[in-house]
C-alpha cells in the first residue's frame, strides 16, 4: 500500500467515525421475529453465512456478498435492539467489516468496523464482549490507522473500565509495549504499591559525582527486585554498570539521558528496557569498585561507585593501597522482605540493546578484619536507663523522630580504642603530617522533617545552630575547610548527606542530632559510629527507631556486612571516643554537665557509605526538662560546639603523632 493510499484510508476512516454508523442503520430495513428462538435461529444462520464467506473463495471474493452478510446481523439487531443477542450482533458487524477492509482495502469499511466495535462498549458496557470490542478498536488504531497514542487511550479504557475483564492481561502487555516503543505514559491503574498495581513506578534518578566517586540514588514507589551487572568496554562503548529493576516502569519524561560535565560519570541513562523492566545505565570512565544497597521507607537503591586514581596519584599511593578489586559477577535479583508484586503476563520477545556477559566474573576478595582498640572509654555494654524505666504517659511531648537507632551491644561486641594505627592504614594526608583538611558537619533533619519536638523547640533548629557554631570553632582551631550539609531550614534525604561528604573528599563526617524519650526522666548524651549488632534486643530497638521491621533490618545488616568491610569503622570508633571524652570532660566541671550515656554502635542510615571516619552525636534529650533548658541556652550550644571541636582536634593530632 503506497503512502497516498494510506492517507486516503485514514481520511475515510475519520469520516466513517461520523457518518458510517448512521448511514448503516438508515439503509437497512428492520424485520420482526416472532419469538426468542426464532431470533436465535436467524443469528445462527447469519454466523453460518459469515463462516462461508471466510472459507469459500468463490463466495468471499465478492464484496457485495460480505455486505449481504453484514445485513443479516444488522436486521437481527434492529429487530430486537435490547435482546441478549444485540451486543453479539454489533460485535460480529465490527469483525465482518474489518475482514472486508483487510480483503478489499476500502477505508470506509475500516470506519464501519471501528464504529460497530465502539457501539458494543457504548451501548452495552456491562456485556462480556465490551472489553473485547475495545481491544479490537485499539489494535485497529495501532496496526491499521498507525495512531499509537489513540490506541493507548483505548487500551487504557479497558484497564480503567474493566479491571476484572478477561482482556486485562493482554491489554497490559500492549500498553507496556506502546510505552516502551513510543514513550506513551501508562495509566495510573497499572502503577503504585497496592497488590492490584502491576508495576512499580521508578522516580527520576538523583546523583552526586566527583572525579573519583559517584553516588546514584534510584527511588521507587514501592519495594522491587533488582540486579546489577558490570559490562566491559566493547568498541566505542565505554565500560558501564547497569541495574535492572524488575516489574517496574518509568515515565517517558524521565527517560532522557542525563549528561554529566564533570566527575567520574559520563552520563546516566534510564529507560524502559523491556515492557516490565527499567534499566539504569552508568557510563563511567573507570571503575575500581562499587557497592549497591537498598534502604526502605521510601524504598530506594543506592549505587556507590569508586573510580580509579589518576596516574600521578597512583605513583604516591601505590605502596599504601591494595590493587583495585576485580569486577563483580552479575548479581541475582535481590529478594524483597515482603510478598512479591503481582506478576504480569509477558509480552512478545523484545530486542536486547545491551550485550550480556555469559562467563562468571572473579569474586571480589574479602576485606580485612577490624583491629581491636584500647584505653579510651569503652562502648557501653549494659542496658542504659532508657530501657529500665516505664514509658512516661505525660501529654507534654510530641516526638517526630523516625530515623534514630540507639542499640546497646553485648560485651562480646565491645570495641576498645587507642591501638596504634598501622602505617599502611593511614591516609596519605596523615602519613605526610597534613592533618585534617576538610570536615563535613551534618545538622540532622530540616525543612519538612522537624525531628524531635518539645518545650516549643525543634530538633532541626537546635542542631543547625550547633553545626554553625561548630564550623566556626573548627575553622579557627584547625584551619580546616568546613562544609555544612545544610546552611538553612531545608530538607535533605539521608543518602544525600553522606554523598555531600564523599563528593567533597571530606576527611571527617559528623552528624548532629537531639535525642528524645517517652519518659522525661531520661537525659544525657551519647555518641555513635556505624557498625552491626547481633543483639536481639538491639535489633528490636533499632527496627522500632528506624520505622521498619526487624526482618527488614536483618536484611539490611546482611548488605552492610559487605559494605563495611572496607569502611572506616576502626577510625570512626576512635573519633567517637575522642569527641565523646572531650564533651564529657569539658562540660563536667561547668553548670552545663551532661550525663554520660556512652559510645555505641548501630546501623544509622546517614552514616552508610561514608568514605571517611564518621560519627553521629545525640547531644541531649529534648524530652528531659533539664536537658531541654540547656538546649535553649546559646552559651551551652557554644560551649558544646567548642568541646566537639576539641575532640576532633585531639583525634587529628593523635593520628598525626602516630604516623610520625
Amino acid at each position: 500500500m503506497n503512502r497516498s493510499l494510506g492517507f486516503t484510508l485514514i481520511l475515510l476512516t475519520l469520516l466513517a467515525f461520523t457518518f458510517g454508523e448512521h448511514r448503516a442503520w438508515g439503509t437497512t430495513p428492520s424485520e420482526n421475529y416472532t419469538n426468542k428462538s426464532d431470533l436465535q435461529a436467524h443469528y445462527e444462520k447469519a454466523k453460518f453465512f459469515y463462516n462461508q464467506l471466510n472459507n469459500s473463495p468463490n463466495l468471499g471474493d465478492k464484496r457485495e456478498n460480505w455486505l449481504k452478510g453484514a445485513g443479516n446481523f444488522r436486521r437481527i439487531y434492529l429487530a430486537e435492539p435490547k435482546s441478549e443477542l444485540a451486543p453479539a450482533c454489533l460485535f460480529m458487524l465490527g469483525r465482518l467489516y474489518y475482514d472486508v477492509f483487510k480483503k478489499f482495502g476500502q477505508g470506509i469499511d475500516l470506519g464501519e468496523a471501528i464504529s460497530y466495535y465502539r457501539d458494543v462498549h457504548t451501548l452495552f458496557p456491562g456485556n462480556r464482549l465490551a472489553d473485547d470490542a475495545l481491544y479490537a478498536v485499539g489494535v485497529i488504531l495501532f496496526e491499521d490507522v498507525n495512531d499509537p497514542n489513540r490506541a493507548a487511550e483505548t487500551f487504557a479504557k479497558i484497564i480503567s473500565d474493566y479491571p476484572d475483564g478477561d482482556m486485562g492481561s493482554v491489554t497490559e502487555t500492549k500498553l507496556k509495549l506502546l510505552s516502551k516503543d513510543f514513550d506513551i505514559p501508562l495509566p495510573e491503574e497499572m502503577l503504585g504499591t497496592t497488590p492490584l498495581a502491576k508495576l512499580t513506578n521508578v522516580m527520576p534518578v538523583k546523583y552526586w559525582s566527583s572525579k573519583d566517586y559517584t553516588r546514584v540514588v534510584v527511588q521507587t514507589s514501592g519495594p522491587t527486585s533488582y540486579k546489577e551487572e558490570l559490562l566491559e568496554k566493547i568498541g566505542n562503548r565505554p565500560r558501564r554498570l547497569y541495574i535492572d529493576f524488575q516489574n517496574s516502569y518509568i515515565e517517558p519524561r524521565y527517560r532522557s539521558p542525563i549528561p554529566i560535565e564533570d566527575g567520574l560519570l559520563k552520563q546516566v541513562r534510564t529507560g524502559q528496557f523491556s515492557p516490565d523492566t527499567v534499566r539504569v545505565v552508568l557510563d563511567i570512565q573507570s571503575i575500581s569498585d562499587y557497592k549497591i544497597f537498598s534502604l526502605p521507607d521510601p524504598f530506594r537503591v543506592i549505587i556507590d561507585v569508586k573510580g580509579q586514581k589518576k596516574r600521578s596519584d597512583l605513583a604516591l599511593l601505590e605502596p599504601l593501597s591494595p590493587p583495585p578489586a576485580p569486577p563483580k559477577p552479575p548479581s541475582q535479583p535481590r529478594p524483597l522482605p515482603q510478598p512479591p508484586i503481582a506478576e504480569v503476563q509477558p509480552g512478545p520477545p523484545l530486542p536486547v540493546p545491551e550485550p550480556e556477559i555469559d562467563e562468571a566474573l572473579p569474586e571480589q576478595p574479602e576485606g580485612e578484619q577490624i583491629a581491636e582498640q584500647e584505653n579510651l572509654p569503652k562502648i557501653d555494654s549494659q542496658p542504659d536507663e532508657s530501657e529500665k524505666i516505664e514509658a512516661y504517659q505525660g501529654p507534654f511531648l510530641v516526638l517526630r523522630e523516625n530515623r534514630k537507632m540507639a542499640a546497646p551491644v553485648s560485651r562480646s561486641e565491645e570495641m576498645r580504642f587507642e591501638e596504634p594505627i598501622p602505617a599502611d592504614k593511614l591516609s596519605l594526608a596523615q602519613q605526610l603530617g597534613l592533618g585534617i583538611g576538610t570536615i563535613v558537619i551534618d545538622p540532622g533533619h530540616g525543612g519538612k522533617d522537624p525531628g524531635a519536638i518539645a518545650y516549643d523547640m525543634k530538633e532541626k533548629d537546635i542542631v543547625l545552630k550547633t553545626g554553625q557554631r561548630l564550623a566556626a570553632h573548627l575553622r579557627k582551631k584547625l584551619g580546616a575547610t568546613v562544609i555544612l550539609t545544610r546552611e538553612n531550614d531545608s530538607f535533605l534525604p539521608l543518602e544525600e548527606r553522606t554523598a555531600i561528604a564523599n563528593t567533597n573528599s571530606a576527611d571527617l563526617f559528623v552528624s548532629l542530632h537531639i535525642n528524645a524519650h517517652p519518659s522525661p526522666d531520661i537525659r544525657g548524651f551519647e555518641t555513635y559510629f556505624l557498625n552491626l549488632t547481633t543483639n536481639a534486643e538491639a535489633m528490636r530497638v533499632a527496627a522500632r527507631e528506624n520505622a521498619t521491621s526487624t526482618h527488614q533490618l536483618s536484611d539490611l545488616q546482611d548488605i552492610l556486612s559487605d559494605i563495611m568491610r572496607n569502611s572506616k569503622i576502626n577510625e570512626s570508633s576512635r573519633l567517637a571516643g575522642r569527641v565523646h571524652q572531650s564533651i564529657d570532660s569539658g562540660l563536667s566541671e561547668t553548670h552545663f554537665a551532661l550525663k554520660d550515656m556512652g559510645v555505641k554502635q548501630a546501623p544509622f542510615y546517614v552514616l552508610i557509605g561514608a568514605e571517611m571516619p564518621a560519627i553521629l552525636i545525640e547531644i541531649a534529650f529534648i524530652s528531659n526538662p533539664e536537658d531541654a533548658k540547656m538546649l535553649g541556652d546559646d552559651e551551652f550550644i557554644d560551649k558544646l560546639a567548642e568541646q566537639i571541636s576539641d575532640g576532633i582536634s585531639q583525634y587529628a593530632n593523635a593520628n598525626v603523632a602516630s604516623a610520625q
